[in-house]
């Protein structure tokens, strides 16, 4: 229904489509049938046009969907001065029989591991073989063996190029991370770039992640098939079946990929070399549409000691040749190719640039040609690598070139705080640590950089805890500051518990105000029993229902919600095993009941606790309160889990909040002593797949975690 429409709206508007070899082409209304008409010019009637396209289709969608995966992400991620573990997902394309996959370097962005899942259902991990954030793009490759990944299905790379304006396209992925999809649209703009805005032709430089710059060098096809999130780094494919782009970006019923021409060329320098070999002359170019220049690019920007000022360049000069090709760029569309062709200059090799200089008092007919000789220097990362030093309580980055002018440092050495934990040594220290520091000596050495102060920091963690705070030194705005850092682990995991108290052995609510009246109770304000606790010294001697308004001839009157506590609190300050004298409303009528009283009983906020830092989750034992409200009897034992950290290998392996383990491997967990015995032997076998037994509500659960020991981490 959807194509007769489609195409009786193309009849409508004079147009109509035929068959070609290699796709759809349109014809003019001059030589198509009335709108009336059911049989177009080429002698096919609607149903064969709709069945030829959906053929097309298919046949288009059969040679990739084999070669699409899905990609899953475990991320490591930094926040509020802690490292914490997430997920994101997105797509990708099988492109070789080595088992490489392309997909978009924003999918696998901080990622600690990866799993693709593929056209037949088989769930596989995958190595990241190298990120390239400057075109978003990034490789892994699958962790199988050779003759099954040349077994594979690739998908073909055609020709971006060649796309024009009107094509079918296929975006093919998994949006929202559901199961593989494909939806249809034409290409909008074969070479899309986003300019400044309203009267500006300044390309803007897009971050995807903070002070990381992406597009430099990309004109993106702009279509409208369907992408969702999910889609990212799925493939774009023609009605031939080839992968014309990678998707990027998308919204409004505007998606963004990036050519395949880019792409191809960008994987082959992942795989051979890990990375994009790039060379920087440290300048950046507009177009010389409004400027009088009838050739050229305009210099808009030039980075202070740069090789482009080194050589003379500045600010104002038209680049009008690279070694004697020239150059001329009218557009914003241009820019990003003569970009590219620049950063294609091999590293360290003079390259001759032609220029004109203007002369402020003449027009642009008086500009002085000149040449320069620059040598280009490789191109360095835009942001730092991370780490997280948990016994000090902070996060810092790896300063890099950009990230020092960018922040008019005098140079890259030090570390770069990112974030301060809460209550943390950092914020505590004497002054306290910010984000934005830099941290540049510690004790009586540099910090060097980011490897350095991790090296420092490992051999520091094993101070006792009465020494000396560390002597730090820091800049912050120019300014050189000293600082007192008293390293600590973070509270332990257990909460301190009350003495043991008088207690009823009841659940109550308050009643008061327009409940009481409700209850036909207006002068009985108190507490309305909502449980008798088995196995308590009140069972037997109070029911549900009954509405405790006195003890021992003490009124209670609840006033508002915020009194709730107030029958508990009368109760604690008696004698454990006493007797006391409850006065209740019970059917209407005024009793009084004698009931002795037991004692407390551990609560969850008061149960000991323990956390795997291998497994990232944690635990507390089982308490009087967990049995009742899951009605479990008093002989199921067990830990309950209590926390799950996002990604790691707890939460991947299906435990949960609420989870009561009765079993690791073999042996039966009774409390924390034999879960922590339990998981000292999985730690020292360093088990490739536990076991576990858990009891979720009424039903018991085999889950299996599946950790990836490496070298030992440090843990918080």
């Amino acid at each position: 229904m959807i194509f007769m429409r489609f195409f009786w709206l193309l009849l409508m508007l004079g147009w109509t489509m035929w068959l070609v070899p290699g796709g759809w082409a349109p014809l003019r209304a001059d030589t198509a049938p009335t709108p009336s008409s059911t049989t177009a010019a080429n002698g096919l009637d609607e149903a064969s046009m709709r069945d030829a396209l959906r053929r097309t289709i298919a046949t288009a969608r059969d040679r990739v969907f084999p070669a699409l995966v899905s990609i899953e992400v475990v991320t490591v991620e930094y926040g509020g001065g802690r490292e914490f573990k997430g997920g994101s997902t997105g797509s990708g394309t099988v492109i070789d029989d080595r088992g490489h996959v392309l997909t978009n370097q924003h999918v696998t962005r901080n990622g600690r591991s990866y799993t693709c899942t593929l056209g037949d259902k088989r769930r596989v991990e995958a190595d990241l073989v190298g990120e390239d954030p400057l075109t978003d793009l990034a490789v892994l490759r699958l962790r199988l063996p050779p003759e099954e990944a040349a077994a594979l299905v690739a998908a073909p790379f055609g020709d971006s190029g060649a796309l024009q304006i009107g094509d079918y396209v296929l975006a093919m992925g998994s949006p929202f991370s559901l199961s593989r999809s494909v939806s249809l649209g034409i290409v909008s703009n074969t070479e899309r770039v986003f300019a400044g805005g309203f009267g500006s032709d300044d390309l803007q430089e897009m971050e995807l992640e903070s002070g990381q710059r992406t597009g430099l060098f990309t004109r993106w096809i702009q279509h409208d098939a369907l992408i969702n999130p999910g889609n990212s780094g799925g493939p774009l494919v023609n009605l031939a079946g080839e992968v014309v782009g990678v998707n990027e970006l998308g919204g409004s019923a505007m998606g963004f990929a990036i050519p395949s021409n880019l792409s191809q060329r960008v994987a082959a320098d992942l795989i051979a070399h890990g990375a994009v070999p790039r060379s920087w002359l440290g300048l950046t170019l507009r177009p010389i549409e409004r400027t009088g220049y009838d050739r050229g690019a305009l210099i808009a920007s030039v980075v202070d000691g740069g090789p482009a000022a080194a050589a003379g360049v500045e600010v104002g000069d038209v680049l009008t040749a690279i070694d004697g090709e020239p150059v001329t760029v009218r557009f914003p569309e241009e820019v990003p190719l003569v970009l590219d062709r620049l950063a294609q200059l091999a590293v360290d090799a003079p390259v001759t640039l032609g220029l004109l200089r203007p002369d402020p008092s003449a027009d642009a007919a008086a500009a002085e040609p000149r040449s320069v000789t620059a040598t280009p220097q490789p191109w360095a990362d835009d942001i730092g690598a991370r780490a997280a030093f948990h016994a000090w309580g902070f996060t810092g980055q790896a300063i890099t070139d950009k990230m020092a002018r960018d922040r008019r440092l005098d140079g890259n050495d030090g570390v770069l705080i990112t974030g301060v934990r809460a209550g943390g040594p950092a914020q505590q220290a004497e002054p306290s640590l910010r984000a934005g520091d830099v941290l540049y000596r510690l004790e009586d050495g540099d910090v060097g950089d980011l490897d350095g102060l991790i090296a420092r920091y490992e051999t520091l963690l094993d101070r006792a805890d009465d020494e000396p705070p560390l002597l730090l030194a820091f800049d912050r705005r120019g300014r050189r500051h000293l600082t007192l850092l008293q390293p600590r682990r973070e509270a332990g995991d257990d909460p301190p518990r009350e003495l043991p108290k008088a207690w009823l052995g009841v659940a109550t609510q308050p009643v008061w105000g327009a409940l009481a009246e409700r209850l036909g109770v207006d002068d009985a304000r108190g507490f309305r029993v909502t449980r008798v606790y088995p196995d308590s010294a009140a069972a037997g001697q109070l029911q549900v229902g009954d509405i405790i308004t006195a003890v021992d001839d003490v009124a209670l009157e609840p006033a508002s919600a915020q009194d709730a506590g107030l029958l508990g609190r009368q109760i604690r300050g008696l004698d454990i095993g006493a007797e006391t004298a409850l006065t209740l409303l019970r059917d209407g009528a005024i009793q009084t009941v004698t009931v002795p009283l037991g004692r407390t009983r551990i609560a969850a906020d008061e149960a000991r606790r323990h956390r795997d830092p291998d497994f990232e989750f944690a635990v507390r034992e089982l308490t009087f309160f967990d049995r009742d409200e899951n009605r479990w009897s008093p002989d199921v034992r067990g830990v309950m889990v209590e926390q799950v950290e996002s990604g790691g290998w707890a939460s991947l392996g299906g435990l949960r909040p609420g989870d009561l383990i009765q079993r690791i491997g073999g042996e039966p967990i009774t409390g924390l002593r034999s879960f922590r015995r339990a998981m000292a032997d999985v730690r020292s076998a360093r088990a490739a797949r536990v076991a576990v037994v858990v009891l979720r509500g009424a039903r018991t659960h085999d889950q299996y975690l599946e950790p990836e020991w490496g070298p030992r981490d440090e843990r918080p």
